[in-house]
């Protein structure tokens, strides 16, 4: 009984020895694909790299290349008698949902790592369709979504319609006199101060916080800011966590 099992297991496992010539021809069509994915995968990672993001050109060139391979080899790996063919391929979205969970980021205020996120996810579904052998959709996705990573994110700053977050760093010698100052230009404001950070350097007092608002918000909080007599440098910063 053992022995039969084990004779109906080994005639039920697919064979994956290609002879020369099959593997030639896989291996010419595969490099081509692969090298479409890397390239397509490393152009969003290069306008994800520029903003300062965690997922760069590496992160975005692996997940391309490595969802064309298990796209290629899918259909390969179930052999010519196998039913489903593209179920190595289907199990990329569940992986890639995980790995994009861990870029989103939930902090008191606000949420961020949503468009990495994203760019992963899309990346993922290029980098399939190259290793589909589907070029010219792949290249139409991949220009789809540096428009929207750059042209869509300039308007929506240009038209203060995206709000995002600023690091506030206000200098002075009169600790009490900046914080009642910055407190006082966020009540004209109406907005709330959340936390501040405090430290000297030197003669140089340092209140630094953060806030989130709309282009001509920041325009209009940084004007008040440096009105105040107190606060005699206003400096400020990209948010590090900002997507």
């Amino acid at each position: 009984m053992f022995a039969f099992t084990i004779q109906a297991a080994t005639l039920l496992t697919p064979s994956f020895h290609f002879g020369a010539l099959q593997q030639d021809i896989v291996s010419n069509d595969a490099v081509q694909r692969l090298l479409v994915a890397c390239a397509l995968g490393a152009l969003v990672g290069i306008e994800r790299e520029w903003k300062g993001q965690s997922a760069g050109v590496r992160t975005n060139l692996l997940i391309c290349l490595a969802c064309a391979f298990f796209t290629l080899m899918s259909p390969i790996l179930a052999g010519d008698t196998g039913s489903n063919k593209g179920q190595v391929a289907a199990n990329i979205v569940q992986g890639i949902g995980f790995l994009g969970a861990g870029l989103i980021l939930h902090n008191k205020s606000r949420i961020s790592g949503l468009a990495s996120a994203a760019s992963i996810f899309v990346v993922a579904s290029i980098g399939m369709a190259c290793g589909a052998g589907l070029f010219l959709p792949a290249v139409i996705a991949t220009i789809i979504v540096l428009v929207a990573m750059a042209l869509v994110g300039f308007v929506e700053w240009k038209v203060s319609l995206k709000s995002y977050s600023l690091i506030y760093e206000a200098r002075g010698s009169d600790e009490t006199g900046m914080l009642t100052s910055i407190l006082d230009a966020m009540d004209k404001e109406q907005l709330r101060l959340g936390p501040v950070e405090r430290d000297a350097i030197g003669e140089i007092q340092r209140v630094s916080f953060a806030h989130s608002a709309t282009r001509r918000r920041h325009e209009q909080l940084g004007r008040r800011l440096r009105a105040e007599s107190a606060i005699h440098l206003l400096k400020t910063f990209r948010d590090p966590e900002e997507d």
